[in-house]
């Protein structure tokens, strides 16, 4: 069944990690896990932490940087199928590296996964303005 936007929404936020769909400006995609915290009804924000990467140069930040339209992915799956569920953001990111609205974003990460105390935070934060919430359950 179709999920309304409020529904959609609701799953979305509660799915502990998604998956963010960039693209190129050659046209390739590119698909990485990511948390994430809700900053508004219709903004997320993706903080850039300081586990190992290979690069600091991220090809999700360059892809965003000449094509701001993303995707985001949550879901669940379960060996029951009638439990299955999809929700996906549609919309416009940006980076940010400073400010009020970047600080803000790291304390919406913190409170959100615990992981995060005692680290010390303050690495790029991808800011999406979601146009459109979808999605999609068995029941």
């Amino acid at each position: 069944m179709r999920l309304d936007t409020e529904e959609a929404r609701r799953r979305f936020t509660t799915s502990e990690v998604a998956r963010l769909a960039t693209v190129s400006d050659n046209g390739r995609p590119h698909l990485v896990p990511v948390t994430f915290a809700l900053a508004g009804p219709d903004t997320i924000v993706i903080g850039i932490d300081h586990k190992p990467k290979s690069t600091t140069e991220l090809k999700r930040l360059r892809n965003i940087a000449a094509n701001p339209a993303v995707t985001l992915l949550a879901d669940r799956y379960d060996a029951d199928w009638t439990r299955l569920w999809w929700s996906r953001a549609d919309g416009n990111a940006h980076t940010l590296t400073h400010g009020a609205a970047h600080a803000g974003a790291w304390e919406l990460l913190r409170a959100r996964y615990p992981q995060y105390a005692g680290q010390e935070l303050g690495g790029p934060v991808i800011e999406v303005a979601v146009r459109r919430w979808t999605g999609w359950a068995y029941a």
